[in-house]
């Protein structure tokens, strides 16, 4: 297992009366995402544990195109992944977004 952990400037705080949100399974070849709020100076914080070790830049790439679409802020993201492809990674992130803020990208 490797832990990952980054940071993304965020944009407008999510409504404080979003409560945390859980999208997905963990399962073979998908993941499961925890999106809750947190008094994070307007900036985004994701942890990854993933059973895919050595894949920290694609992970980086994959994040970065979401949150650049996903103008929020003050949420912490906590990702199980078990061997996700990049492709299911963004599908769940918005699905798990979309469901948190009550809206689309």
């Amino acid at each position: 297992m490797e832990r990952l952990e980054y940071e993304f400037d965020g944009g407008a705080p999510v409504a404080p009366r979003n409560r945390p949100t859980l999208t997905g399974v963990l399962g073979s070849g998908n993941l499961e995402v925890l999106v809750e709020p947190a008094d994070l100076g307007g900036r985004v914080r994701v942890e990854v544990q993933t059973a895919a070790v050595g894949f920290g830049a694609i992970w980086q790439a994959v994040l970065a195109d979401v949150f650049a679409r996903w103008q929020v802020g003050d949420i912490r993201v906590s990702i199980n992944d078990a061997g996700a492809t990049p492709a299911v990674v963004a599908l769940r992130l918005d699905q798990a977004l979309s469901d948190h803020t009550g809206g689309g990208a």
